[in-house]
């Protein structure tokens, strides 16, 4: 949640959920839907042999969220036969990295896109093209032709993140600031590119509680002082809306995940925004010989975000969401009865706005503790991944505490929501 909002905030993201991963006992995989399409087939049980049972890599239940580590989202039957079907011709790249922008900059009502390597490979577009757009350099320059030309990219304390990594790998340097005048101070001397505003820290108390420069204020500054900025806005959708929302607030690159909300190729992500950046972005992309070259994006990656997009525009915000709460009831409804267990809907304010189970319990009752029912769900068959919340402080006003249990409900599979219903009623009541 933007995947991506540290644990601070109360739901851990995608920048919170590294040292979470690194303790998973289980291999993760995800398993492939069944379907038909014209001339070929889908199945695994037909056509293709199951790689993860070859390799011995078991599947998962995700019922923690779109997390990198779990392989984020599946992609809907819609999209995956469009990768599929991409995947039988070539084409020349070039004319399909831009046709694709076009396409998806009408859909999503911006001046131009790019598809990228995820988000973090947006990000690392977003700031070689505002490097070369501020320097008027050639995309060889970056990034060792960069010292002793404007090359600062400004950041809030606040919102200092792993992903800086990718400012860096073209160059930039980052400027901290704090105030509002600390902001002008720094967009006055003339040597910022770019400004990079973290958009899931705007309301998070943990993170955002000392940032003092809402989304409007820095957005005015930068455009002020004639700096484009950027925001990341990896895992904010859903709302849909946010697809068009923060370029029609003005921000001038908008970085996205495709492999969370959006339910495209995991690997690949869109940089949406002004035109004459986008074009500079896509000009570092691969498969030239800029910043993005190691990047790739393949030709199944870039239908299949195009696929994706419209796959989202084809629905409402009440038909997505009424299934996710669905599923939450039908947990909740599986662990009702059992003793000092109470359950919660909450919808975190940060990203990932979407229904989210709390699960109450007194292990003095129960007999079982947070950490061994996490256990039995994740050893157990099929394995089973909660939301990485689970057994954390309370924050952000989420009720959370370490006699809670956090089920995320969005990633789930058809029928899975039984399953992991009856699997925490297990653990819960010591049959696990």
């Amino acid at each position: 949640m933007s995947g991506s909002t540290e644990s601070q905030g109360g739901f851990l993201s995608r920048r919170g959920f590294f040292g979470w991963a690194t303790s998973l006992a289980a291999a993760l995989g995800a398993a492939p839907p069944v379907f038909s399409t014209k001339g070929f087939s889908l199945s695994a049980s037909s056509d293709g042999e199951d790689y993860y049972a070859k390799l011995g890599v078991p599947t998962i239940i995700n019922a923690a969220g779109t997390y990198t580590t779990l392989t984020a989202a599946c992609m809907p039957p819609e999209v995956l036969a469009a990768v599929q079907k991409a995947a039988l011709h070539p084409v020349r790249l070039h004319d399909l990295q831009r046709k694709a922008g076009e396409y998806i900059a009408r859909r999503l009502q911006c001046e131009g896109a790019v598809v990228t390597s995820g988000a973090s490979g947006a990000i690392s577009l977003a700031t070689a093209a505002c490097l070369q757009h501020a320097n008027n350099i050639n995309i060889l320059d970056m990034p060792q032709a960069i010292d002793g030309m404007k090359n600062q990219v400004i950041v809030q304390r606040a919102h200092r993140y792993e992903y800086d990594r990718a400012m860096y790998l073209c160059g930039a340097w980052v400027t901290e600031v704090v105030t509002l005048d600390d902001y002008k101070r720094a967009c006055g001397p003339g040597n910022a590119v770019m400004t990079n505003f973290f958009n899931a820290a705007e309301d998070e108390d943990g993170i955002a509680g000392s940032a003092q420069i809402g989304r409007e204020e820095w957005l005015r500054v930068a455009h002020e002082y004639k700096i484009p900025c950027h925001l990341d806005a990896a895992a904010d959708m859903p709302p849909i809306s946010n697809l068009w929302k923060y370029t029609g607030m003005g921000f001038d690159l908008v970085a996205f995940s495709g492999g969370k909300g959006i339910r495209g190729p995991q690997n690949a992500g869109l940089l949406l925004g002004r035109k004459i950046l986008t074009d500079l972005a896509h000009a570092n992309n691969n498969p030239g010989d800029g910043i993005g070259r190691g990047m790739k994006v393949a030709k199944e990656q870039i239908v299949g975000m195009v696929a994706a997009v419209d796959w989202v525009l084809s629905h409402t915000e009440e038909s997505m969401q009424g299934d996710y709460q669905k599923r939450v009831d039908l947990i909740a409804g599986a662990v009702k009865g059992i003793p000092s267990v109470r359950t919660e809907t909450v919808v975190p304010k940060i990203a990932n706005h979407v229904p989210h189970l709390l699960i109450r319990f007194d292990p003095a009752v129960t007999g079982v503790t947070t950490g061994q029912i996490v256990d039995a769900l994740r050893t157990g068959t099929p394995s089973i991944e909660l939301n990485p919340n689970t057994g954390q402080k309370p924050n952000q006003g989420i009720p959370a505490d370490a006699n809670t249990l956090v089920v995320g409900v969005w990633m789930l599979q058809p029928g899975e929501d039984a399953i992991v219903g009856q699997r925490i009623r297990a653990a819960l009541t010591k049959k696990a």
